[in-house]
């Protein structure tokens, strides 16, 4: 398993300079420059502006510019904010703790939710019960985000402080002007978190039901139930082990769904967290946070995925790796 990880670890030095070449490229081939508003601007002299530039690195080549910046990432310096001039990996670790928070409750309630109703569609196959939740997971998936986010905040912020009932925060991680108790940041988590588990909740469960209508079928599970073992033990011992091990992969693959929906799931309901700071900085053209943060979700996600390979190991003792 060490040589494995190794081997791993060796593999994604590539895939982390084409990253960093693609994130160079697309920041500062686009049009437009962080001094385009003071090009425009008549009080600013084109001395001032060439200045700026200059103190920016902005007059150097864009091979040279790309080496600065590299060199700089592999000894853990993202630079400075072109807009706050502050350390853009202070500002992403200020962000990250609130992004973890909303994409990690959103993965609970996922599981929480597609397992046990995928299962049990499975078992009922055919029934009422199949219908219904294949019917939602099909129309969960087709519900853009941003709408549902925004019909929540009509329903459960707007109409229901209308009706005298209890409302909840329209946005922001906790009330404004205090710190913050415990309730009340749950309060403020509640419908961002449900918005970014819909679509993976849907998904998941049309997953575990087809996963488990294909084990239930397999041989060992009709040996098990001739062995007289409980309904609940064969399906759950033998099948869903099974049946969750493909979905450890689905899961590494779709932590970069999660951080993409989280940027418009927390512009919505102005969640302080790294999606919000990505459309942010895109709009302040701050480059250097952008390359920044999608270089650092980027490193994530690998190391999601290396995870999810050891976890197969783990789940299934019959895969092996050396």
């Amino acid at each position: 398993m060490g040589r494995f990880i190794l081997r791993r670890l060796l593999q994604t030095i590539p895939l982390l300079i084409g990253i960093t070449i693609l994130t160079f490229a697309l920041a500062n081939l686009v049009p437009g420059s962080p001094v385009s508003n003071l090009e425009l601007d008549p009080g600013t002299s084109p001395e001032d502006v060439a200045r700026i530039r200059a103190n920016l690195g902005l007059d150097e080549p864009l091979h040279t510019r790309y080496f600065i910046w590299v060199t700089n990432l592999a000894q853990g310096d993202f630079g400075l904010s072109l807009r706050t001039h502050r350390p853009v990996l202070d500002i992403i670790l200020e962000r990250l703790p609130n992004t973890l928070l909303l994409t990690g409750t959103a993965l609970v309630i996922s599981l929480a939710f597609s397992i046990p109703v995928g299962v049990y569609a499975a078992l009922k196959r055919n029934t009422w019960f199949d219908q219904v939740a294949t019917m939602g997971a099909v129309g969960g998936v087709a519900v853009p985000n941003f709408w549902l986010g925004l019909m929540m905040i009509m329903l459960f912020s707007v109409f229901f402080r209308e009706w005298g009932l209890p409302a909840l925060p329209s946005g922001g991680t906790h009330t404004i002007g205090t710190g913050g108790d415990l309730l009340d940041r749950i309060q403020h988590l509640i419908m961002p978190a449900v918005v970014l588990a819909f679509a993976q909740t849907a998904a998941w469960t049309r997953y575990i039901r087809s996963q488990m209508i294909e084990i239930l079928r397999q041989d060992y599970m009709r040996s098990a139930q001739a062995k007289g073992l409980k309904d609940h033990v064969v399906t759950f011992r033998h099948g869903l082990k099974n049946a969750i091990l493909p979905l450890v992969t689905l899961l590494a693959l779709d932590i970069p769904q999660l951080f993409s929906g989280a940027v418009i799931t927390e512009v919505i309901f102005s969640w302080n967290g790294i999606g919000r700071l990505i459309v942010d900085s895109t709009f302040t053209r701050d480059y250097t946070v952008i390359m920044g943060t999608v270089v650092f979700v980027s490193v994530l996600t690998i190391f999601a995925n290396l995870v999810a390979d050891v976890m197969y190991a783990v789940l299934d003792p019959r895969i092996r790796y050396e």
